[in-house]
């Protein structure tokens, strides 16, 4: 059989030619992904390998990269925000030719602004915000000039914003928040035409400027925050041709003048905060911005009515228009608003009765309208949808009774509406309510018994200045988490029972004023929490139990005006009280010496049976005999007189020599003048000190006084504060003076300076300290700080005690935050950046200095920043008392060493003094982000 012949087949060349063309985008794609992934994998390594991308590697692709983005199986974007990166942006990260995107936002990145970004020649989003560059804007950053989105915030960029930001034409967001530009805004930014975002806030060292006329170019603009930037004069009425305008933010500046009426005609605006300025005039009555869910217009000047026009916001769900004068009745169509959630009106002149459907179509969650002239009643559909959380109503003039509805709310965390005239009982459930934790209903009529049962989360019960009767239920124990109960200038009677003695929270304790007998608890000594205890003006007797004097924590104790009898404890003068009454009770024996001084002087009166080795107190001397019979003192009357008489005559002899004396010298030194009191051995005398008391050696100077450096034996210095007054002191001034002298003279603490001395004339007064060579509580928190933006404008408010209360909470804040309270600008403060980040919703974490914070530390840190925020409310009238804030710094503080071991801490509970909106509700409390549930936004 013969073989076939073998044949091949044969392609036509176009075939191959066709096929090969084909072929080419696959092996040209092939090349492209291990070019990328070379690139990106060197991007890692020069990153030193974050753990946080170590998904990267030679075997997979890096479009299947979580962080990396793909377009057609090319890398298009970069996305590695809060990833940890601590190194620059290296130059061949533009070797990735199709990149348009890159966020490397919330890392550690150092440097200028990164130039070797503008061979990214697609680049259209870049996001570095929240990194450490430093330096200007370049000059020449137009260059990357498609760039769509540029968020350069929460740096530390400087200078100038560059004019050239208005060349790039494409520009639709533009944030540079947060910065230190000390210039001004460019008008040049008007060019962009396409810009929909404009982030220009918290850059409070601006120059004061007006808001540039050219913003009104800005057509398709949607978003403006220019919050506390430094903002001056009035807001322009070119704002109005922003018809796309969704977000208005001026908030935070010195804004003056009236409100243009044409804001509120913008009918896309969703938005408006201008809290925090010095606008004036009345808000605008026609109101066309109908699609408004936010309004905060709180701490200006206002005046006038709220318009009745604002019953046709519908969609409104915040309404903020505290702290101004607004006048008149609150209109009834506010009650009509479906969305409304929020309503904080504080803080004004508003008067005659609440809308009565307030809450009746709507889910309020905050109502607060304290500190007004409102009369009538409460509305009784404040909780009719069942999500009320904050009832403030204090000071006004409302009357009836409360309405039972309050009863049914569970929702309910606070109530506050003492200072009213409100009357009758209070509504049964309203006691026990779920969860309730504050209850302030002190300055009324209610008249009633306690109930039994309070809610188990009531950590705030003041109830003080009503006609509460009967006795204390033994049930009120049962409140474990209690911290507060006042109930002073009632008509509380029977005996204190001994259940109380089973909170184990209690911080102040006020029964006052009442008529409460038998004798006080014997188990008193259960109250380890204990600062303030007043159980004055009733009728209790018996002795005062030593178990007093083992309340570590005590520092306020008024028993005074009872019919207590025997011997005060010794024990009770081992307590570290500021502040003591035990006047007009029928005590008797010696007085603890640790009182005998003058800052005790009030403390003992109307206690005949009591004595007091140190006669400066006017009790009885210990020392004295009794009076046995009229036979056996008439031997002793006769050695008195003689004695008497005989130190008359020594007296005159010595009066007559010290005048001679004193003539003789009257042209003679100054120094025999004063008088040297120590309350230590001192190697110096009052001449040492005259001596040096020169302006070469003068260190600090004051409305009172001077203070100078005195330099005494072997080196060593003292400190001298001299205090003059141009007449004698008052007696009282000086009987003040002297006792607090004699108290700091005895004090001994590593962290107080010591008192040495004190020199006195009739004039003028010294007082000698150590001197600290180790600077000032300032230099210790700042001095190798570096400078950082931050606003420095202070409320303006009544001057009072509560000043120092502010004055704290900045101290408190600095030592958290370890940032200073002024920085350069006179418009930046430190508070304002505090309550800034509480706000916003930022963890307080972040906000803690870093240098110190420990994990071990995180809670004490996070107490104090807290209690910063509630001493520097707006209101003075609503921030704590230095006593309380007392108390949560003893509850907070590490427990003592017994037996050489550290005790088991308790859980440092002050949420509810922290969270009461009594303090935190006062500030403006606008979120920057829209919720669902925006109530009680400021609850620490």
């Amino acid at each position: 059989m013969s073989k076939l012949p073998s044949t091949s087949p044969k392609i036509p060349p176009l075939s191959l030619l066709l096929l090969l063309l084909l072929c080419l985008p696959f092996l040209g794609n092939s090349q492209t992904e291990n070019e990328e992934r070379t690139i990106l994998l060197n991007l890692k390594q020069y990153w030193e390998n974050p753990p946080s991308i170590q998904l990267w590697n030679s075997s997979s692709s890096p479009c299947d990269w979580p962080e990396i983005l793909c377009i057609d199986g090319s890398v298009t974007g970069i996305l590695l925000s809060d990833k940890d990166i601590t190194g620059k942006i290296p130059p061949f990260i533009c070797d990735l030719k199709n990149l348009t995107k890159i966020d490397l936002s919330v890392n550690f990145i150092p440097g200028e602004f990164p130039a070797v970004l503008y061979n990214c020649s697609k680049l259209q989003f870049l996001d570095l915000s929240q990194n450490y560059f430093v330096g200007p804007i370049p000059d020449d950053i137009d260059r990357i000039s498609r760039l769509q989105y540029l968020n350069l915030g929460a740096n530390n960029f400087s200078g100038d914003i560059p004019v050239v930001i208005g060349r790039l034409a494409e520009l639709q967001t533009l944030y540079l928040y947060q910065n230190v530009f000390n210039g001004s805004f460019p008008p040049e930014i008007g060019n962009l035409s396409n810009l929909e975002v404009l982030g220009f806030a918290y850059n409070g060292r601006f120059k004061p400027a007006r808001i540039p006329s050219d913003f009104g170019r800005l057509k398709k603009l949607k978003y403006l925050w220019v919050a506390e930037s430094n903002l001056i004069g009035e807001i322009p009425e070119t704002l109005s041709n922003l018809t796309d305008l969704e977000w208005l933010d001026l908030s935070l500046n010195d804004l003056s003048g009236k409100i243009p009426g044409s804001l509120f005609l913008l009918k896309n605006l969703s938005d408006l905060y201008l809290h925090k300025n010095r606008l004036s005039g009345s808000l605008p009555g026609s109101i066309e911005a109908l699609n408004l869910i936010g309004i905060d217009i709180s701490m200006n000047n206002l005046t006038g009515q709220i318009p009745e026009d604002f019953g046709k916001l519908q969609s409104l769900t915040n309404l903020h228009l505290f702290s101004n004068r607004l006048s008149g009745e609150i209109p009834a169509s506010i009650g009509q608003i479906s969305s409304l959630t929020t309503i904080r009106l504080f803080n004004n002149s508003l008067t005659g009765d609440l809308p009565q459907e307030l809450g009746l179509h709507s889910k309020l969650t905050n109502f607060e309208v304290s500190v007004n002239r409102l009369t009538g009643n409460l509305p009784e559909n404040l909780c009719a949808g069942g999500k009320l959380r904050g009832l403030i109503a204090f000071s006004n003039n409302f009357s009836g009774e409360l309405p039972k509805t309050l009863g049914n709310c569970s929702s309910l965390t606070t109530v506050q509406v003492y200072e009213n005239r409100f009357s009758g009982e209070v509504p049964a459930g309203l006691w026990s309510s779920l969860n309730l934790s504050t209850l302030m209903i002190s300055d009324n009529l209610f008249s009633s018994k306690l109930p039994g049962k309070l809610a188990w989360n009531l950590s705030r019960l003041e109830i003080s200045n009503n006609k509460f009767y009967g006795e204390i239920p033994a049930e009120l124990s049962g409140s474990m988490n209690l911290m507060v109960f006042e109930a002073s200038n009632n008509l509380f009677s029977g005996t204190i029972p001994i259940e109380l003695t089973g909170l184990p929270r209690i911080l102040t304790l006020l029964l006052d004023g009442n008529q409460f007998s038998g004798h006080l608890p014997s188990m008193i000594i259960s109250w380890t929490s204990l600062t303030t205890l007043n159980l004055s003006r009733n009728q209790l007797s018996g002795e005062i139990p030593s178990a007093i004097g083992f309340l570590p924590d005590l520092i306020d104790l008024d028993l005074s005006e009872n019919q207590l009898s025997g011997q005060i404890p010794p024990e009770i003068g081992l307590l570290r009280l500021t502040y003591l009454n035990l006047s007009s009770n029928k005590l008797t024996g010696k007085i603890p010496v640790q009182f005998e001084n003058l800052a005790y002087d009030s403390s003992f009166l109307n206690n005949p049976g009591l004595c007091a080795v140190n006669p400066i107190l006017n009790l009885g001397d210990c020392y004295s005999e009794p009076q046995k019979s009229n036979k056996s003192s008439s031997p002793l009357l006769v050695m008195a007189l003689v004695l008497a008489t005989a130190v008359v005559l020594v007296a005159v002899v010595f009066a007559l020599f010290m005048i001679r004396d004193y003539r003789r010298r009257k042209h003679g030194r100054d120094i025999a003048n004063w008088k040297l009191t120590s309350f230590q051995r001192l190697d110096f005398t009052e001449s040492n000190i005259l001596s040096s008391l020169t302006e070469n050696n003068q260190i600090g100077s004051g409305g009172s006084g001077k203070v100078y450096r005195v330099a005494i034996n072997r080196g060593e210095a003292v400190a001298v504060k001299r205090i003059w007054n141009n007449r004698k002191l008052e007696h009282k001034l000086e009987k003040e003076f002297l006792a607090e002298v004699q108290i700091l003279g005895t004090i001994r603490h590593s962290n107080i300076v010591k008192l040495m001395c004190y020199i006195s004339s009739e004039n003028s007064k010294l007082l000698v300290y150590e001197y600290m060579e180790n600077h000032s509580l300032d230099q210790w928190l700042h001095a190798k700080k570096r400078s950082l933006s931050v606003s420095e404008y202070a409320f303006a408010t009544k001057v009072n005690e509560k000043i120092d209360v502010y004055s704290f909470g900045v101290v408190l804040f600095e030592l958290a935050t370890g940032r200073e309270a002024k920085d350069g600008d006179e418009q930046a403060c430190l508070v304002d950046w505090a309550w800034r980040h509480f706000q916003e919703g930022n963890s307080i974490e972040d906000a803690l200095d870093q240098e110190i914070k420990k994990p071990c530390y995180l809670n004490e840190m996070s107490v104090v920043f807290k209690l910063g925020l509630v001493c520097t409310s707006t209101l003075p009238s609503t921030r704590p008392s230095m006593k309380e804030v007392l108390q949560i710094l003893l509850r907070c503080s590490p427990p003592p060493l017994v037996n050489g071991e550290t005790k088991a801490l308790n859980e440092c509970d002050v949420a509810p003094l922290l969270s009461s909106t009594n303090y935190l509700s006062s500030y403006n409390c606008t979120q920057r982000k829209r919720t669902s549930d925006d109530s009680l936004s400021c609850n620490v």
